[in-house]
Parts: structure tokens; C-alpha cells; sequence
């Protein structure tokens, strides 16, 4: 049977782990999508990686509380790659796609990115807020969808040159810098996947970093900045992809190989 899923942050469930409050839009769906009633069970994730069998103990309009039974292990297990996935920003309904099914495909993080070819602007920081927002509800439904119990952290818009900085000189998600791997996906100029994941490239590497261009795709001084900071710039066969299917692709490919699509 398949699992009736809400979500409840952390601070939503008490401190001896016995009982957890649903907000107003999952209590909503509760009582008048799902028509749930006290005593039904239901499952609750944290978005942090941990998931509890509950039942229902009281239900209004805008809130429910669920006594905990326990704990148990997710609907769907969590990749062993920690994969960000770094998109320059797309316009209209593209972007909301990627961050949709990267979060099914089990990446751990969505970065946009702001290059020179990107398809769009923001026009300020509260423009960027609302976005970020979008992105991060769109996370959390695709989470909820697929099945797993970690929701994967939009970041805020970062420039080209600030990605690149970040991810040369701090540590990986693991701690170590030598285990983080940094892939750009370019149409041109690069080597195919396989040359750039060859051992000893991957030996042992369970963090990466995938970034994939804007449909304008990359100057020439984003590619040479790209390889002076010590990335790898990969090319994807022969055909010209669209950026949101290129992003989808590679974290298909990337999590093939290094992850858990086997």
C-alpha cells in the first residue's frame, strides 16, 4: 500500500519524539484532500532524512496533530552521491522542471547560477526571495512524490565567479576537498564524461559538482576561468540539448554512474 506522506519541519514535532503538528496546507490536505479521520495512519518526514508512522489524534481546518509510533526507514533510500546541481538561471517554467526532477532523480542540492548568457535577470534581491521560494516548494512536493524523506536545499542565486571560488577552495560535503569532484557541461571544448570520471578522477568520490550552462551557453573566458579553478569541462555527444533537458541528463548519468540508478 502506498504511504499517505506529510511533511512537518523538525521544529514542528515535540521533544520526546511523541506526537508532531501538521501546518495549515498539509493539515489542509489531510482532512479535505485526503479525508482522512482520527485513528487513520499516516507517515511524516522531516525533510532532514527521517520519516515516523503516525496516527491521527485530532484534525481541525488548519492543523493536525499525530501521535508518533515510531520511526521508521523511508519511503525511497537516499543516494550515496552527494550530487549539487549548479543550472544557470532559465526563464519562464524551465527552471521550476529541473528543480522538480533533480529532486526525483535524488540530487542533494540545486544551485542557480547567474552567468554572462544566462536567459534571465532578477531584478533585485526580493525578486531572487520569491523565486528561491517557488523553487523550494517545488522541492518539497517532488520529495514527497518520489518518495524521500531528505528535501534537497535551493540555494540562493550565486554569480559564476562566486560558484567557482566556493567550490575550489572550501571542503566537499564530505569534508574533504580532494573527494569533491567539478564537472561543467559544455557544448564545446570538453572531454566526454567518461574520460573526465576515469579512474583515478573517481576513485572514491562521492561528492560532485555539475554545472550546466544557460541555453547561450559559455563565453570563452567562463570555460578558461571554469579550468583554471580546477574544473573539468565536459561535452554530451554530438547534439545540441536545451539547458533544462542538459541538466535533467546529466543527473541522470551522474547518479548512473555514481550514485544509485543501477
Amino acid at each position: 500500500m502506498t504511504r499517505r506522506r506529510f511533511y512537518a519541519p523538525p521544529s514542528a514535532f515535540d521533544s520526546s519524539l511523541e506526537t508532531v503538528t501538521l501546518a495549515t496546507d498539509e493539515a489542509r490536505h489531510l482532512r479535505d484532500a485526503l479525508r482522512l479521520k482520527i485513528g487513520d495512519e499516516v507517515y511524516v518526514f522531516d525533510g532532514a532524512g527521517k520519516e515516523f508512522q503516525c496516527r491521527i489524534e485530532d484534525s481541525r481546518r488548519d492543523t493536525a496533530r499525530l501521535k508518533i509510533v515510531g520511526e521508521v526507514a523511508p519511503a525511497r533510500p537516499e543516494s550515496p552521491l552527494q550530487l549539487t546541481l549548479a543550472v544557470a538561471l532559465l526563464k519562464g517554467e524551465k527552471f521550476d522542471l529541473v528543480v522538480q526532477k533533480a529532486t526525483e532523480l535524488g540530487v542533494a542540492r540545486v544551485v542557480p547560477v547567474v552567468t554572462k548568457l544566462a536567459d534571465i535577470r532578477l531584478r533585485n534581491e526580493s525578486d531572487a526571495a520569491k523565486r528561491v521560494a517557488r523553487w523550494q516548494r517545488i522541492a518539497l512536493e517532488a520529495a514527497k512524490q518520489s518518495g524521500r524523506a531528505v528535501v534537497p536545499e535551493v540555494s540562493s542565486p550565486v554569480s559564476f565567479q562566486s560558484l567557482l571560488q566556493t567550490h575550489s577552495t572550501s571542503a566537499s560535503l564530505s569534508g574533504s576537498p580532494l573527494s569533491l569532484i567539478r564537472l561543467l557541461f559544455s557544448e564545446r571544448d570538453g572531454r566526454s564524461l567518461n574520460a573526465s570520471l576515469a579512474p583515478p578522477a573517481h576513485a572514491g568520490g562521492s561528492d560532485m559538482v555539475a554545472l550546466v550552462g544557460s541555453e547561450g551557453g559559455w563565453t570563452d573566458e567562463e570555460l578558461v576561468a571554469a579550468r583554471d579553478a580546477g574544473w573539468q569541462i565536459v561535452t554530451l555527444g554530438g547534439r545540441t540539448l536545451r539547458a533544462e533537458t542538459a541538466a535533467i541528463a546529466v543527473a541522470v548519468l551522474l547518479q548512473h554512474i555514481a550514485g544509485d540508478l543501477k
